[in-house]
């Protein structure tokens, strides 16, 4: 995942040492600087919203201004915890092909990937300044200030990106390389702006060659995934619409500050916390207990997992979250890799998108009139028959998997381990009440959760390390600022799509389609999954929800089972790289290089797609228990 550090070229022109050290020292001055406050937005986010729990469901007296208050700090988290990301080289990116260069050519495209994104950064500064002033006449409803006080938090941050990825230019240490690097992104840029007027006229062919060229050559190319994208809308907006640049970053705000979003930094914090205290331990030795002694058992612990927390929070982000930091340590110290872990943490995101309660089900309901009910009982057995699918290919993969050194544990260690576990294993069940009895919202629950882990670390378990507890908040708004700042770059792609007039001529096309409603369920299986390779969940939904569902009354096929079915092609779409955002999502969240898990995931993402088939054939498990 981190970036490598531009190596020393023999033979080329070196700059000063003492001149890269001035600039190592900078850039830790200012990086401490720009953390602190993170951390505390982290800490500030959980106070806030827990009160609001407390104001709200034990005194009764609910405090307005505390969702407001969580929204703008929210989005002041998103863009610190980015510039956190970008100083420590941990924004996400695709590295196949950068790792199997020879050396010259990794140390000339590792200043490229900073160049494209200072590229990036640059360019939307100004609309960023021009966004946050033009929000100053906004007065936010509940605590009366203007809303730049949020809408500034983007240019910040932006502008701190910029001079991270400058000091880091500055420490290069030869002159050709960075020149080079210099010179190869302005020229690029410099040939597509002399190319506006060609590309003009093309219509929606430029769709094609930015959000598939552009965006492609730059994934590949090793830049960070969300400057990738950002290069590709921005360069399609800039030179082929009349839009001003300024909307940009207004879809960016909005992808990011959704303020469901927020529970993604708190249940990375919650995940970081159980580790901490001991609960993880406590839950991977129960579970080892009961399961370790089977072939690739952890895997199904993991499938499991994922089924039974999601929907808590609405994201699979940090549904994957609060899954991954519990098992992953155990499942490496038994051999498993990397890479495939993260690829089944992938297809359990996708293979969960539809269990409630889900957001993009909620979504789903509200544009198109469909029953929320409906949808929430249809939801619960597609997921089961994709769990069956990976599980199968688990034990394919692992029915050979050497256990000569583990032990099947007697019933009294079983015993023994569950009272250990139980007050940790009761964490799920303490979140999904809170949820279910309306104490608390789907992004205030990870709040209960992280009191709930407090309280049982320091009190049952024992075990507090409070001088981990900054480290742990720092590491929690890096990881939330590269997953956010993906999804604020991904939502202006889909802004950008809507705009093309893409999604009519999706629709009118889909409804002349011969063969019935085999053909159209077919049709609609594979276009969702292109698009949930580009789009969210919920803008995809959005755009095409409201088009293509008539179209599937028309053709004799029920509303519920249509949703599973887009569903399903979507997230497996949203979790299949290279462009899926979700398998960089899981990536970051597993710490694992998203070269790593490229060749592993294709075989889940069979799997997912097999149980899609399946569900779509037979509409009962859809509609059966309707």
């Amino acid at each position: 995942m981190a970036h490598a550090e531009v190596s020393q070229i023999a033979g080329g022109e070196q700059i000063s040492p003492r001149r890269r050290s001035r600039a190592a020292s900078l850039e830790s001055l200012l990086g401490m600087l720009v953390e602190i406050p993170a951390a505390l937005l982290v800490v500030a986010e959980i106070v806030i919203l827990f009160a609001g729990v407390v104001a709200r469901y034990g005194l009764r007296q609910p405090l307005i201004w505390s969702d407001e208050l969580a929204s703008i700090l929210f989005l002041w988290l998103a863009m610190l915890g980015a510039a956190v990301a970008f100083r420590r080289s941990e924004h996400m990116r695709m590295t196949a092909l950068v790792a199997g260069a020879r050396p010259a050519m990794r140390a000339y495209l590792e200043v490229v990937g900073t160049c494209a994104a200072l590229a990036f950064l640059l360019l939307v500064v100004g609309p960023s300044c021009d966004y946050a002033y033009e929000e100053s006449f906004i007065t936010t409803p509940a605590l009366q200030i203007p809303n730049i006080w949020r809408a500034a938090a983007l240019p910040a941050g932006i502008c701190l990106m910029a001079l991270f990825a400058f000091l880091r230019l500055a420490r290069v240490s030869d002159i050709k390389v960075l020149l080079g690097a210099v010179l190869s992104v302005a020229a690029v840029i410099a040939v597509f702006w002399l190319a506006q007027p060609w590309l003009r006229p093309l219509g929606n062919i430029n769709l094609v060659i930015f959000f598939v060229g552009v965006a492609g050559f730059c994934v590949f190319a090793g830049v960070p995934i969300a400057f990738g994208f950002g290069l590709a809308i921005f360069g399609y907006l800039a030179l082929t619409t009349h839009t001003p640049l300024m909307v940009l970053v207004g879809r960016m705000d909005e992808g990011m500050s959704h303020l469901i979003l927020l529970a993604v930094p708190l249940f990375v914090f919650l995940g970081l916390l159980i580790e901490m205290t001991g609960m993880a331990r406590a839950m991977v030795a129960f579970l080892s207990s009961l399961l370790g002694h089977v072939r690739g058992g952890l895997h199904y612990v993991l499938v499991g997992a994922m089924y039974l927390v999601s929907g808590i929070s609405g994201s699979k982000a940090a549904d994957m979250a609060a899954v991954a930091p519990v098992l992953f340590p155990e499942m490496k110290q038994r051999g498993a890799k990397p890479g495939d872990l993260v690829a089944l943490l992938a297809a359990t995101g996708a293979q969960t998108e539809t269990i409630p309660p889900s957001l993009v089900l909620i979504t789903i309901g509200s544009v198109t009139g469909v029953s929320i009910s409906a949808l929430f009982t249809g939801g619960l057995l597609p997921g089961v028959v994709l769990a069956i699918t990976l599980s199968a290919l688990v034990w394919w993969r692992y029915r050979s998997e050497d256990l000569s050194h583990v032990t099947k544990a007697g019933g009294g260690e079983i015993a023994r381990s569950f009272v250990v576990a139980l007050p940790a294993l009761a964490l799920p069940f303490v979140i999904r009440a809170a949820v279910v009895e309306g104490i608390a919202t789907a992004t205030e629950v990870s709040t209960i959760g992280i009191v709930y882990g407090f309280v049982i670390g320091l009190l049952v378990y024992r075990q507090f390390d409070w001088r981990r507890l900054m480290p742990m908040l720092i590491e929690t708004a890096c990881l939330s600022g590269a997953i956010l700042l993906i999804i604020g770059t991904a939502t202006g792609m889909a802004w950008g799509l809507t705009q093309s007039g893409f999604s009519r001529a999706l629709a009118a096309a889909m409804t002349g389609l011969p063969g019935g409603s085999a053909t159209f369920i077919a049709v609609s299986i594979v276009a969702f999954t292109i698009l949930g390779s580009v789009l969210e969940g919920i803008p995809a939904i959005v755009l095409f929800g409201p088009l293509l569902f008539p179209i599937a009354r028309a053709v004799g096929v029920h509303e519920v089972h249509y949703a599973m079915i887009i569903i399903l092609a979507m997230g497996i779409g949203l979790f299949a790289p290279p462009f899926g955002v979700g398998y960089y999502a899981a990536c970051a969240i597993g710490r694992v290089d998203p070269a790593e898990g490229i060749r592993p995931i294709w075989g889940y993402l069979l799997a997912l797609l097999v149980g899609l088939i399946v569900v779509a054939i037979f509409p009962w498990i859809s509609i059966g228990f309707l």
